[in-house]
């Protein structure tokens, strides 16, 4: 099999996903291990038996519904390559929105000491790590296997002004520390949310998903929490669900914190709220 022919039938496989053709060019791409460019220069080239095999899995492994990132094992964020696997959740763009807020926030030549909660493959903690040099970064999770996740994509990127620390929510923090900013992306869709069986959700880790009834329990235990490890007039940034806005700016205040207030995404969505301590 030619490599065009093997991307026009694997095309036609990947039909109800939003990008066929790019997504048959990824995964044959990572097949071949060359760039997309091979493809284009060498489409009469022929793929061994070998080759088309790891084609096929892939390909239906894409089919049943498995994310193409934890096909690939990558997926960029804030233009910086991260690995993804099982164990983490695949960053998403609306999440950027929560690294852009924080960078208004951070001056640039301050030594600020920073949380991410819950870190996963330490999307956002990297992110900020990479535009704050002097800052440091406490990356947090309760999955060690999440935490060696981001440790690699730290070393990779060459990144070194992070610190990993295992735990859930502030209980990983050092308590000796007072922290300018604590941010997160918690779990924060209700547990019974017909879209958790839906697109690539029921192949992500359903603790970094599932927060209780509500979608809340967990921005709850964050804020009760956060209070106690932030200096005077340090802030907490949280990502929630469009529909939880006004919610998650009730807790902030409930729990001591003012000037709270909510901003949108790219699409205008209500995405992260914030809050101060006096």
């Amino acid at each position: 099999m030619t490599l065009a022919e093997a991307l026009r039938l694997a095309g036609a496989r990947l039909r109800d996903s939003d990008h066929p053709r790019l997504e048959a060019e990824v995964l044959l791409c990572l097949v071949l291990d060359k760039p997309r460019t091979h493809l284009i220069a060498w489409p009469e080239s022929t793929l061994d038996t070998r080759q088309q095999t790891h084609f096929e899995g892939l390909l239906a492994r894409r089919q049943a519904g498995e994310p193409l990132a934890y096909l690939t094992g990558e997926r960029e964020f804030w233009s910086l390559p991260l690995r993804v696997s099982p164990d983490t959740l695949i960053p998403r763009p609306d999440t950027e929105t929560l690294v852009e807020r924080a960078l208004e926030l951070i001056p640039a030549d301050a030594p600020w000491n920073i949380a991410d909660l819950g870190t996963g493959c330490g999307a956002i903690a990297l992110a900020i790590a990479s535009e704050r040099p002097l800052a440091r970064l406490y990356a947090c999770d309760r999955s060690k296997a999440a935490l060696e996740v981001a440790r690699d994509n730290a070393r990779r990127l060459g990144l070194d002004n992070l610190v990993f620390r295992k735990g859930s929510w502030c209980s990983a923090l050092p308590a000796a520390i007072r922290f300018d900013l604590i941010v997160s992306n918690p779990p924060y869709i209700r547990d019974t949310d017909p879209h958790l069986m839906r697109g690539g959700l029921p192949w992500e880790p359903r603790q970094a998903l599932v927060s209780g009834a509500d979608g809340l329990a967990d921005i709850r235990r964050i804020a009760a929490q956060a209070g106690t490890h932030l200096r005077s007039a340090g802030g907490l940034i949280l990502e929630h669900g469009p529909d939880q806005g006004a919610a998650a700016r009730a807790i902030l205040a409930q729990n001591g914190f003012t000037h709270c207030a909510t901003h949108n995404d790219l699409e205008q969505r209500p995405r992260i709220s914030e809050g101060f301590l006096p």
